[in-house]
């Protein structure tokens, strides 16, 4: 008997004991579990704290979505190093200001009030002479309207039968608005960004005339169709070029996200317009297909479809994303020594520029070719490849810090392009600035109501963003492809 309760206690307790390790089991795989969540709670927590951080200082997010919030000590510091010179305009700087003008259009004498309605004032002012002279510069605002008659002539003593004289060519209607007043509606519409109801109203209580909202959108319209072949012919030119500037950014239209592309260098610019962000956006503005020289741009996946080019990336992007790896990260050193070699680099760049030099020396280019490969190094160690877990398929995601240096590792051709050709530039300004307007137009104006109204402003913004690098300001390049001349900026 007691033998039979012994095994019977040893058979309770191996169960007991299995048991517990089964417990002990599925204990351990929900600590492990609960241990995972918390690692990647951790993480979710850091990647939104990194993103509440981003600012245009540190990421590629603009400006304008900075808001009105400013740190109480401000963190972020231009990439731009100090000059050392003073701020404003500099000495020998001619500057726009008032100044005495010689030919007045009208003249106005004032004596001392004592001499009002005084009998002997014509006689001092005989022996009287000018104390002082001011001048003061106002606008006037005035409507000119010219009739334009057709004269007949009945009896002629040259020739037979009546003689009636023709207008003008570009009169056409009874009554129609003059090229001057079309520039500038045109103007307000694109270049000063106003929206066509807001042109309506300063207009017609500046000028005092009918001008309503409609006519307004017609003059727009003809100023575009006036620009086809222009618009066409800068494309060409795009196209022609040994390096492009390329950029694209998001714009309203009817409510829905499309996307303005641009292709530009110092002397062109060239805007369209897709409901696609990627190669289908761009092959539809049908100059990348076709290009063969450099190409800057700021490392979009899409672009390195493009085999037939060079690629040089936009470095002023990378230091805003060191500069984030740097605020959010200050365990990743490597950052700081990357940044450093950027600006050094630009540095012995901008220098050998200014000595009118063709190239960096080869010391030089071997110098940072080596500090790079090392910089990377050191930065494959701080941040190790992720391994994948056995029991998922896929990759692991890699960080945000890792996406960068895999990108500076993979790329670092383009990305030391400037420093190997002096004609490839630093940054990728020239594309953001001939993107500006068109963020300033959507953020004064609204949205586009249509597809075919936001490529019309497009087309007129690309022949003035051409003008303006030729020296011919806004008002007068409209002017001149409403009269017919708009190939002036080929001159």
């Amino acid at each position: 008997m007691p033998v039979n309760i012994t095994e019977e206690f040893v058979r309770f307790l191996m169960e007991q004991n299995s048991s517990l390790s089964n417990q002990v089991v599925e204990l351990t795989a929900t600590v492990d579990s609960m241990n995972q969540t918390i690692t990647d709670l951790n993480q979710t927590i850091k990647e939104l704290k990194e993103q509440l951080n981003k600012n245009s200082k540190n990421s590629s997010k603009p400006p304008s979505s900075d808001g009105l919030k400013k740190p109480a000590v401000k963190k972020n510091k231009s990439l731009r190093e100090s000059s050392g010179k003073k701020q404003g305009a500099q000495e020998g700087h001619d500057g726009v200001h008032l100044s005495v003008i010689s030919d007045p259009d009208h003249i106005e004498n004032h004596m001392h009030s004592d001499c009002t309605g005084c009998p002997h004032r014509a006689k001092c002012l005989s022996k009287a002479c000018i104390k002082e002279t001011r001048h003061e510069v106002d606008a006037v605002v005035t409507v000119d309207v010219t009739a334009h008659n057709a004269i007949e002539v009945r009896e002629c003593p040259l020739h037979d039968g009546v003689k009636t004289g023709s207008f003008p060519e570009n009169i056409k209607a009874t009554v129609q608005y003059g090229k001057n007043l079309q520039a500038m509606v045109v103007a307000f519409n694109t270049v000063g960004a106003v929206s066509i109801n807001r042109t309506h109203e300063i207009l017609s209580s500046v000028f005092n005339i009918p001008l309503a909202t409609g006519t307004i959108k017609n003059m727009v319209t003809r100023c575009a169709e006036s620009l086809k072949d222009t618009y066409e012919r800068i494309r060409l030119k795009m196209i022609m070029l040994g390096l492009i500037h390329c950029d694209e950014t998001g714009s309203r239209i009817d409510g829905k996200t499309c996307w303005v592309h641009v292709a530009s260098d110092q002397d062109y610019t060239y805007l369209t317009i897709n409901q696609k962000r990627g190669q289908i956006g761009m092959d539809a503005a049908d100059v990348l297909p076709h290009a063969r020289g450099i190409i800057v741009h700021d490392c979009w996946g899409s672009y390195w479809k493009y085999q037939d080019v060079t690629h040089a990336i936009c470095c002023a992007h990378l230091l805003r994303e060191l500069n984030g790896v740097i605020e959010n990260h200050p365990e990743q050193t490597w950052a700081v020594r990357f940044k450093k070699l950027l600006l050094d680099m630009k540095k012995v760049r901008d220098k050998a520029l200014l000595s009118d030099k063709d190239e960096v020396s080869y010391y030089h280019r071997h110098k940072f070719d080596m500090e790079y490969d090392a910089i990377i190094k050191t930065a494959y160690e701080e941040n190790p490849l992720p391994e994948t877990p056995a029991k998922k398929r896929g990759r692991k995601k890699k960080s945000k810090v890792l996406n960068l240096i895999c990108r500076l590792d993979n790329y670092k051709e383009s990305v030391c392009l400037f420093i190997k050709n002096l004609c490839v530039p630093f940054d990728n300004n020239q594309a953001e600035r001939d993107l500006r307007m068109v963020k300033v137009k959507t953020k004064v104006s609204g949205c586009f109501r249509s597809e075919e109204g936001a490529q019309e402003y497009l087309t007129i913004m690309s022949y003035i963003g051409s003008a303006r690098k030729h020296g011919i300001n806004a008002f007068t390049a409209i002017r001149e492809a409403l009269n017919g001349n708009p190939d002036i900026i080929f001159n």
